[in-house]
């Protein structure tokens, strides 16, 4: 006997156990290599997974809602034939001794497996070229720190002939979108991931068959009846939901759904504590997630039950208005007229209203700006800095400094020098806070704010140009063009957008004088320019005070005053303010 143990799969660094959701096959079943045998969940990530070889599976050591150690043995899976076929007769009666209606399944299966071959289907593995080959598409690496990732949209769908390098997918991580093209010419006859399922980097997605495995395999999915399989019996499912949670004490809300009306997934586990405890939707949707975006982990629920039977926490208002007790005062007084803090704000007028669903990128957007507010005590400096000098330079050399670079010169690049060299005198605002330890880097990553689209309408990404510090101005001009560049057409990857110390941001491009930007976290500090305008100012001369017309912009800056004191960062802004106005008219280029 040839027997291969399964093991419970690593998820990420940091997770240490999986609970088993559920088993797609049964002890006796035949299995193909990487087919799926069961799901499991952690608190951050829902995955499937594949049997390491072929053959039949002979034991299950795992039952479903057992939460089981990384590392440690599931299944075992039988791959020699003769063995496999005494197992699935014989050696598993055991097994099916409670459950003697499922005895003849393996028969069954033989049977279709039998009829598939007479119809002409395609072997689950072919040997020569001719046949053609199964390959697969797994999630891609799309950086260092990425471990998972969201499927977005599919571009095409089971059957469909793709391209080699054609795209078949949308994949997001919490970072970037990208696309997942074919890695053959063939037919996709396998899809394994839904819209929004979050999936393991190295995981199968996607099936792609060439030859004649393609022509027979595009006629029908093993995916597909599986996933209908599941739709057909999620009925049942909802039937018997309401009962168990109206027997656990919960009150009128509505069960526990995998996609919330916030935008957050909940996995698996997390729906059936939900409902095991009698905790509807509506105060799911109230549990604040210390998952990535948000989403709400095992401990968080647990956490929340705990709270509740406690007392700490009280039920959502609309379950309560059910209840007696205190009402709210009616909006209208006796002559029909509207008192002030009467006036029904969650129900707004609903008129002439067009309703326009978040994207992916602006509610990742207005999470982080959020999260920023609730994080850092921010406070704004600003500055107003005579630029004239700088701009004549630029002026007189930005032609000779395309020529001689290939590069645009632009003002970022002479900001982004000013910025770094005043860093470096200021080590504190290349920092992070960490609980109560504040992390000084020796790296200076400097981040570029980017708006993407039409004036701006497809968001804000902000690309990091790494080792700042060790850059001339060419080598600032050119990362600067290139970050852009590659921002605007969708190019970046996840590591460029890690790491950041500072960022800047340029409101002045779109003609604003100044603003209060919101820090990047973790950062602790974000400079912002307005637009450059010609100003009459007041100068001091060895002949007397003078107006005179001069380029002025105001600098400003936001910073994290849990760790940078008015006086520091004041002294900070202030020194950029120095540098920019005493630029050197004589260097070269």
């Amino acid at each position: 006997m040839a027997k291969v143990e399964v093991v419970m799969p690593q998820m990420g660094e940091s997770v240490m156990e999986g609970t088993v959701i559920e088993w797609t096959k049964q002890v006796g079943d035949t299995v193909e290599v990487d087919e799926t045998l069961l799901e499991v969940a952690t608190d951050k990530v829902d995955t499937e997974v594949p049997s390491p070889e072929a053959g039949v599976l002979v034991e299950i050591l795992a039952e479903e809602g057992d939460v089981i150690e990384v590392g440690k043995a599931i299944a075992i899976i039988e791959t020699d034939a003769d063995a496999a076929g005494d197992v699935s007769s014989n050696g598993s009666e055991e097994a099916k001794s409670e459950e003697p209606a499922e005895e003849e399944a393996p028969a069954e299966e033989e049977a279709e497996e039998e009829t598939a071959q007479e119809e002409g289907a395609a072997p689950a593995a072919s040997g020569g070229s001719d046949e053609g080959e199964r390959i697969e598409v797994q999630m891609p690496q799309m950086g260092e720190s990425v471990v998972e990732a969201t499927v977005i949209g599919w571009s095409k769908q089971v059957g469909d002939t793709v391209e080699e390098d054609e795209t078949l997918l949308e994949i997001s991580t919490d970072k970037v979108d990208s696309e997942v093209p074919s890695p053959a010419a063939g037919t996709l006859v396998e899809i394994l991931a839904e819209e929004n399922d979050t999936i393991e980097v190295g995981q199968t997605i996607a099936v792609i068959a060439t030859g004649k495995a393609a022509a027979s395999g595009s006629g029908s999915s093993k995916s597909a009846p599986k996933k209908e399989e599941k739709k057909e019996s999620a009925p049942e499912k909802q039937e018997a939901q309401p009962a168990a949670a109206s027997s656990n004490g919960a009150s009128g809300g509505s069960e526990p759904q995998r996609m919330g009306s916030d935008g957050r997934f909940y996995s698996p586990l997390v729906r059936s504590i939900a409902k095991e405890e009698g905790i509807s939707q509506e105060e799911l949707e109230n549990i604040d997630g210390s998952g990535q975006n948000g989403r709400v982990s095992k401990q968080d629920i647990l956490s929340y039950v705990e709270d509740k039977k406690a007392g700490k926490v009280s039920a959502p208002a609309a379950q309560k208005s059910s209840g007696g007790g205190l009402s709210k005062p009616t909006s209208k007084s006796s002559d029909g007229s509207i008192s002030a803090g009467q006036l029904d704000v969650k129900h707004p007028p609903s008129g002439d209203v067009e309703v326009i669903k978040m994207d992916r990128m602006r509610k990742m957007i207005a999470e982080h700006m959020v999260k920023s507010k609730q994080t850092s005590a921010h406070v704004t400096t600003f500055a107003e800095v005579d630029v004239t000098d700088m701009v004549k330079w630029r002026n007189a050399n930005k032609a000779k400094f395309q020529e001689k670079t290939g590069t645009k010169l632009t003002f970022t690049p002479l900001f982004v020098e000013a910025i770094i060299t005043a860093m470096l005198e200021f080590p504190l605002i290349n920092s992070s806070v960490n609980g109560d330890e504040i992390h000084l880097k020796k790296d200076i990553n400097f981040g570029l704010a980017v708006a993407l689209g039409e004036g701006g309408e497809g968001g804000l990404i902000v690309p990091v140009i790494k080792k700042a510090q060790e850059k001339n101005l060419v080598g600032l001009a050119s990362a600067v063009n290139e970050v852009a560049v590659k921002a605007r057409s969708k190019k970046l990857s996840p590591d460029d957008l890690v790491g950041g110390t500072i960022t800047l941001t340029n409101y002045g491009s779109v003609g604003n004088l100044m603003g209060t930007p919101i820090i990047n976290q973790p950062q602790v500090a974000i400079i912002g320019t307005g637009v450059i305008e010609k100003r009459p100012v007041v100068l001091e001369t060895e002949a007397g005070d003078v107006i005179a017309i001069r380029q002025m912009m105001f600098l400003s800056m936001s910073y994290d005053h849990r760790i940078i004191d008015g006086a520091h960062g004041g002294a900070f802004l202030n020194r950029i303010k120095e540098i920019l106005e005493d630029f050197d008219m004589s260097r070269s280029v």
